[in-house]
C-alpha cells in the first residue's frame, strides 16, 4: 500500500529555520507531484508549496516565498521542504500529499486534487 511519512517537525524560534521531508512506500515520488500543505488550529487546511514530476517546476504560496524552498533528493525518495526565517504564523501541522497526474501551476490545485497524503508533522514557532 502506497504510503507517505513526514518528518523534521518541531519547536523553533521566529527567524529560525526547519527542514521537513516527505518521503514513500510503495511507489517512487519521482512520478508524483508532490506538495505540502499545513493546518494550524482552528484553520482550513492550506496550500503551502509544490513540485511537478515531469520538469521539476515549483509553485508557492506568497506567503513563503523567498523563505521556503521545496526540492527533490536525486535518488528520488524524498521530497523537502527547507523553511528559513519562519514566523508564529507558520505553525501548524504540515502534510506532504503526492498525485501521479495533478500539474501544479499559479496555485491552481488544492487539497483534493491529491490522492496520498502523510499523517502530518507538527511546526511549532514560538519564543
Amino acid at each position: 500500500q502506497a504510503q507517505l511519512v513526514e518528518s523534521g517537525g518541531g519547536l523553533v524560534q521566529p527567524g529560525g529555520s526547519l527542514t521537513l521531508s516527505c518521503a514513500s512506500s510503495g511507489f517512487s515520488l519521482d512520478y508524483h507531484a508532490i506538495a505540502w500543505f499545513r493546518q494550524a488550529p482552528g484553520k482550513e487546511r492550506e496550500r503551502v508549496s509544490c513540485i511537478n514530476r515531469s520538469d521539476g517546476t515549483t509553485d508557492y504560496v506568497n506567503s513563503v516565498k523567498g523563505r521556503f524552498t521545496i526540492s527533490r533528493d536525486n535518488a528520488g525518495n524524498t521530497v523537502s521542504l527547507q523553511m528559513n526565517m519562519l514566523e508564529p504564523d507558520d505553525t501548524g501541522i504540515y502534510y506532504c500529499a503526492a498525485d501521479a497526474e495533478l500539474y501544479c501551476s499559479e496555485l491552481q490545485w488544492r487539497a483534493g486534487d491529491f490522492r496520498s497524503w502523510g499523517p502530518g508533522t507538527q511546526v511549532t514557532v514560538s519564543s
